[in-house]
């Protein structure tokens, strides 16, 4: 499928759940949200539906979010009825690593081996004051493991000023002897009411200081879709990229739609939701109709998050969780 914009859309992202085991600030509040309940989320069976019906589309690559995915039961059912749909050559899973572990083999077996990682710091109390959890060893022997497994891991860390900018070097030093994409992501304003006014560190002043402790930095060419502006330190095993996620600069390549737990359809994560699914199939539509009503959401796809932005009808959106929107 191509937007108005003549971008091909082939990627979805599926928020599993809500609910995230972690509380780092810069997502949500201490205690947490209102979590939907059960009811309210897209059931397995309504999720396969939607892939199958989007896979016919010409969608190739699904990534399942949250919240935490693996905090919902049966999740790893999910994914081996995923797997079994062949139009997904490409299935993704963003986890935070602390309940992965013992879901390693299975993952391997389903040839799902695609995972982005959250780590924000790897300073021990910081990785404490940032998501309010004792779980820094757990998540940092997952990614090990995770490694020697063979598995392609993308390590996310959002940076925030006077908060972790002095682990930007440090965390970027995991790809000199790892295969993995260490990437940097701006702060965004998605954060359940945490605050309001956000002093940014922008992916420039990211970019700023890897080129300071890098002086034989190289950028590598951006493929299709891709967020990160991706950077190449010469005899590194991994690459290091940089997110614009708030200053938005990667929109004119954007490939993907969002599907919150509850079924709200954001074509950009900057909008408030354009249309709920969950509903629609709950209505008894057909597959066809399924198919129409996606067709006339990639058409309205806004040009970039500003223009999304400005269409919101509700302003508050911008002080939700991104562990209700799903990342």
């Amino acid at each position: 499928m191509r937007d108005s914009f003549d971008r091909s859309i082939d990627y979805v992202r599926i928020a599993v759940t809500d609910r995230c085991n972690l509380r780092c600030f810069y997502c949500m509040p201490a205690k947490g949200i209102p979590h939907e309940p059960r009811a309210h989320l897209l059931s397995y069976e309504e999720i396969i539906r939607l892939l199958k019906v989007l896979g016919q589309l010409g969608f190739q690559k699904v990534r399942f979010t949250g919240g935490e995915p693996f905090l919902r039961k049966d999740f790893i059912k999910l994914l081996e009825s995923t797997a079994e749909i062949e139009a997904y050559k490409s299935i993704h899973i963003t986890s935070n690593g602390t309940l992965l572990q013992k879901h390693i083999p299975k993952l391997k077996q389903l040839g799902i081996t695609k995972i982005n990682l959250s780590i924000d710091s790897l300073d021990k109390e910081r990785f404490h004051k940032i998501t309010r959890r004792d779980d820094f060893d757990k998540v940092m022997q997952t990614f090990h493991l995770l490694v020697d497994n063979g598995f392609k891991i993308k390590l996310n860390a959002v940076i925030m000023k006077g908060i972790n900018t002095q682990d930007i070097i440090p965390l970027a030093e995991l790809a000199k002897d790892n295969p993995v994409d260490v990437r940097f992501i701006e702060e965004m304003p998605f954060n359940g009411g945490y605050k309001k006014n956000i002093e940014m560190y922008s992916a420039r002043d990211i970019e700023t200081d890897l080129k300071g402790h890098y002086p034989n930095l190289e950028k590598l060419p951006k493929k299709h879709g891709d967020t990160a502006s991706l950077l190449s330190v010469p005899d590194y095993k991994g690459n290091i990229g940089v997110i614009a996620a708030f200053s938005r600069t990667f929109c004119n390549t954007c490939n993907r739609l969002r599907i919150s737990s509850k079924g709200d359809i954001k074509s950009c994560l900057y909008d408030d939701g354009v249309f709920n699914i969950r509903d629609y199939m709950r209505a008894g539509v057909s597959d066809e109709q399924l198919a129409g009503k996606f067709l006339e959401i990639v058409r309205l796809k806004p040009k970039d998050g500003f223009e999304a932005e400005k269409m919101r009808k509700a302003p508050a959106a911008a002080l939700q969780s991104m562990s209700s929107i799903g990342g």
